[in-house]
């Protein structure tokens, strides 16, 4: 691949940003949804849940998750591997974990439910934002997202939906399991994502990213 060529196209120019910028709002939906401390999304809980057991850094843990699984998405997803996919597997960790050292050092461990429940919003509209110019970028997904798209394929009968239920449900008990936090924000990351990323798709990404 002629690399000087590729990136001569504004389009591509353009949807690379798309994935880099969708990414640093993942992160910091990530980080916003632990300083609010009513859960994260499972898999990202996961990883900050067997950090702590480990003693591992949560980013370097996530790297290692993110490689094992990365086996399964060459073997049975290799047209799911990108750009995308090198930039959420090894960067994201960080990203989150500066964001939330940060927004901590501003404001602290918050305070009552009500603005608990306010920075979850918050942490959604985040990540909705990020997921919604990192997928329509369409430059690889993350090893992670990778194996519910995998599962469907594989086994046509379990609809993509149920598959991602199925590995956020194993990611939720594995973080229970090892003490990390299940909460409204875990379930609001399961289910609740859908609606804010079409309306980000319509209003903001396929303005920007969608010739």
């Amino acid at each position: 691949m002629n690399l000087k060529k590729y990136f001569a196209d504004a389009g591509m120019k353009r949807t690379f940003i798309g994935v880099i910028i969708g990414n640093i709002f993942v992160g910091l939906g990530v980080g916003i949804f632990k300083l609010s401390m009513m859960g994260n999304d499972p898999f990202d809980g996961m990883n900050m849940a067997l950090a702590e057991v480990t003693g591992i850094y949560y980013p370097v843990l996530q790297i290692i998750v993110n490689l094992l699984l990365f086996v399964i998405q060459i073997l049975f997803g290799r047209r799911l591997i990108g750009f995308g996919t090198v930039i959420n597997a090894f960067f994201l960790g960080y990203i989150a974990t500066f964001f939330y050292n940060l927004l901590f050092g501003i404001v602290g461990e918050p305070q009552g439910f009500v603005l608990r429940l306010f920075i979850v919003f918050m942490g959604v509209l985040a990540i909705s934002l990020g997921l919604s110019l990192y997928q329509t970028a369409d430059l690889g997904v993350a090893p992670y997202d990778a194996l519910a798209l995998i599962i469907n394929e594989r086994f046509p009968k379990i609809q993509y939906f149920l598959a991602r239920i199925m590995c956020d449900a194993i990611c939720a008990l594995i973080c229970f399991l090892a003490g990390g936090i299940v909460g409204i924000g875990t379930l609001v990351s399961a289910f609740g994502f859908g609606p804010f990323i079409q309306f980000f798709n319509r209003t903001v990404s396929e303005k920007i990213l969608v010739k």
